[in-house]
């Protein structure tokens, strides 16, 4: 099932799922029991929110070998993390914003992220995929000239905006080879597959569950494939990803 999450114009915030041209209303708790049940919504008369509303995003750096060659750094032994505040969460349709004041180089990172299910502690691998309650685009958009100069990400990862995601979650689907692409004004950029990650999906819940708690409605992206690159303001980047659909944003 695809779900999203939605504004209306009477300033309800309500979860949906897209159906014959429009969204269905959710009804119950998406992380417990719930339905498709309640009133239909024109898509045009609402207004997209990221799919969930995240206490963190916790992010895996050089989670692809040939994302690694291109940056220069050695394949890490362990997954590599990092985290993006709450606060950088757009939804898809929304503006990222190029900070000029402090960058001039901010590159695009198309990612398969997972939605956590029910808090996660010291999880084991092969429980792990028990812990997911479903896939999604992020965009982890990168201040590449501040994480070179910055001994760690936080500043480089963490401006306002720098994690587009959506536009649904998908809750029945296999991460095991789903396909990846990037497009930037609509020329492919970033093309290649789930099954090229170093440590696959229920590997990193595993090993960041070990670290720190997962809650409901976190959000792991899964790391980038090769192909990153910069963009500028005017642009148009999408995020794609096999059985869940385009991530749209717009540079200003």
């Amino acid at each position: 099932m695809k779900f999203l999450r939605f504004e209306t114009r009477g300033k309800e915030t309500l979860y949906g799922t897209p159906e014959a041209g429009g969204i269905r209303e959710i009804k119950g708790d998406i992380f417990g029991r719930f339905e498709a049940a309640g009133r239909t919504f024109d898509p045009a008369e609402v207004r997209l929110l990221p799919p969930v509303a995240a206490s963190k995003i916790v992010a895996v750096g050089l989670n692809y070998k040939d994302h690694a060659a291109e940056m220069g750094r050695e394949l890490p032994e362990e997954p590599r993390l990092f985290i993006k505040p709450s606060t950088s969460l757009i939804a898809h349709g929304d503006k990222i914003i190029y900070p000029r004041h402090m960058s001039s180089h901010v590159d695009y990172e198309g990612e398969l992220a997972l939605v956590i299910g029910k808090k996660a502690r010291h999880v084991e691998e092969a429980d792990a995929p028990g812990y997911v309650l479903g896939y999604t685009c992020l965009n982890d958009v990168t201040a590449r000239d501040l994480q070179s100069k910055d001994i760690q990400f936080t500043r480089a990862k963490g401006f306002d905006t720098f994690a587009p995601v959506g536009p649904v979650v998908e809750t029945e689907l296999d991460p095991g080879d789903l396909e990846i692409s990037t497009y930037l004004n609509g020329e492919r950029k970033q093309h290649s597959s789930t099954k090229h990650l170093l440590f696959s999906v229920p590997r990193l819940v595993s090993f960041i569950s070990k670290v720190m708690t997962l809650l409901p409605g976190d959000i792991v992206s899964t790391g980038t494939p090769s192909g990153v690159g910069p963009m500028k303001q005017g642009d148009k980047v999408e995020v794609e990803i096999e059985g869940i659909g385009k991530l749209t944003n717009y540079v200003v």
